[in-house]
């Protein structure tokens, strides 16, 4: 008998400090998924030439994949690491109150895809993660708790809302709370990727 697929996780962060607080929540997430023996994968979605809205055209109808992608534009391999795993971590700075453009293109452009394509992001398991100066923080994780579930993606809670707090790169380090909240997330989501894949 061979040996079960491992379960895999992809983590977008759509920051353009690739070490920096955004990234940082996004380890501390993935810390306890890896000790579960989680495949986790991280990509930088800071790309934004190839950053744009999604027109709505249908032309990605039953293809899986943008035919308005040119090349360079990531968007189509991003579409199918997020239908290849099992779960889906979308982290992103606050700007303005809001998710960086890199994530609000993300989200529209799969949405609109995974819509037109059968709905393949459905039952995966989705976790947001905010980073955050002060306020704001609470629209970023409704954005991408918005696009989950519509997706009718599975969203992983932990025991408080999913931000940390910091502006200088490493400043989340000293939020203990935030830290916390992260490491129950990735716990959280390890547990339930056990359940439902058992």
């Amino acid at each position: 008998m061979s040996d079960p697929k491992p379960l895999k996780v992809v983590a977008f962060n759509g920051s353009a400090k690739i070490h920096g607080n955004t990234a940082q929540l996004i380890d501390m997430v993935l810390a306890p998924l890896r000790e579960a023996g989680v495949e986790c994968e991280i990509i930088q979605t800071l790309n934004a030439r190839h950053v744009t809205g999604c027109r709505g055209c249908s032309g990605c109808k039953d293809k899986g994949r943008c035919i308005r992608a040119t090349e360079g534009d990531p968007i189509n391999e991003w579409y199918a690491k997020m239908v290849e795993a099992d779960g889906i971590i979308i982290a992103s700075p606050t700007h303005y109150a809001n998710v960086s453009v890199e994530i609000k293109s993300l989200i529209d452009r799969i949405g609109w895809m995974a819509s037109k394509n059968g709905w393949p992001l459905r039952h995966k398991l989705g976790a947001a993660i905010a980073a955050v100066r002060r306020g704001g923080a609470t629209n970023v994780f409704n954005a991408i708790n918005h696009f989950y579930t519509i997706q009718e993606i599975h969203v992983v809670s932990s025991r408080y809302w999913n931000d940390g707090i910091g502006f200088a790169p490493g400043e989340v380090q000293n939020d203990e709370e935030g830290k916390m909240v992260m490491k129950t997330l990735g716990e959280n989501m390890a547990m339930m990727l056990k359940k439902m894949n058992a």
